[in-house]
This record gives C-alpha cells, structure tokens and sequence, in this order.
C-alpha cells in the first residue's frame, strides 16, 4: 500500500479542483444521494482561504478532499464536501480526512459549533465518534447562504417544501461547550 498524506491544502493543490468535482458528483450518482454539486472554482476558493483538507498519494494522485466554511457570524462551521477517490476507498482514508478537517475547524474557529449534514451511514459514525450528536435543522444555522448550498442537490426540493427544517440528510452537531476538559485539582 502507498502512502498517502493528508495536509492543510495548498495553492498547488488547486490543479485537483476538477478531479475533486468530478468524484463528488459520481459518487453522489452512484449512490444517490444528496451531494450537492460544486464547482472548480468554489473547491479553489476553500484552497485558496485555507478551509480545506487534501488527500495526495506518494505518487501526486489525487486520493481525498474535504473542506469547512463557516456561518452565522462564524458562531457555526461546516465539514463538507468529504470525498474519497474510488481508487484510494477502503483504506480509512475518509477517517483520517475528517480528522484533519475536524482539527482544522476546531483550530481557525475554536468556539464555534461544527456541523455537518449527511445521508452517509459512514460519516454519521465518524461524526458521532469525534463528538457529534443528531440534531434537527434548527439547532443549525439560520445563516440562508448555507442552504444555497443545497440547491446543487437532488433532494432540494423536499428540503425547501419543509422550509428548511427537515431533508433526507441528517443534522449533526460538535457544540464544543458540550466537550468542555474537565481537570482534577491536584493535576497541574
């Protein structure tokens, strides 16, 4: 097995927006699910801010992505968009990706509650093991430039029908206040 590093992603790594787009929207095919579509130039401009994590094999192939934006006055941050090649799947590779994004969201936004929506078995495990809890729509953003977002996927119209309160995805929530570190008072 190759190596394969996930980082912080870089101007370079800009050259992967297609790839990146492409894989999102053929895994949202495949699996029929709500992956909304995104384009080249919003994976580039994520890059570009410093909200998103790559995945790049030892060779440069492009093996995984993922990115954050945040929302409502920053008082709310987004992982999405996590997507792992076909070639690469299998691996714990979507694992290590949402760390690293997880990381970052808690380093450039450290108050914030970290949300993300997903119809995916596998994310909503990873997410519950790094804290998340299922929640309804309204306990997220209120922010309307987020469900724009969603206009790219194909159950939009269920999600607007409910006005914005419920979808086929589910909500799930890391409210950090609620992961507070709890020190004994004879540790120093």
């Amino acid at each position: 097995m190759q190596e394969i590093l996930v980082r912080r992603a870089v101007s370079d790594d800009k050259k992967y927006a297609e790839e990146i787009c492409e894989e999102m929207y053929i895994s949202s095919q495949e699996r029929q699910t709500g992956i909304a579509r995104r384009t080249p130039e919003y994976i580039n401009e994520k890059i570009d801010a410093g909200k998103a994590v790559v995945a790049i094999s030892a060779d440069g192939e492009f093996a995984g992505f993922s990115y954050i934006e945040s929302w409502g006055g920053k008082s709310f941050v987004a992982n999405s968009g996590l997507i792992v090649a076909h070639k690469f799947r299998g691996l714990g590779l979507s694992r290590r990706i949402k760390e690293q994004t997880f990381k970052l969201s808690r380093t450039l936004f450290p108050d914030a509650k970290i949300f993300s929506i997903t119809t995916g078995a596998a994310v909503m495990k990873m997410n519950y093991e790094f804290g998340f809890r299922p929640v309804p729509f309204i306990e997220l953003t209120d922010d309307p430039d987020f469900w724009k977002g969603c206009e790219g996927c194909r159950h939009f119209d269920i999600l607007k029908s409910h006005d914005y309160k419920m979808c086929i995805c589910t909500g799930l929530l890391f409210d950090p206040k609620e992961h507070l570190e709890i020190h004994h008072p004879d540790e120093k």
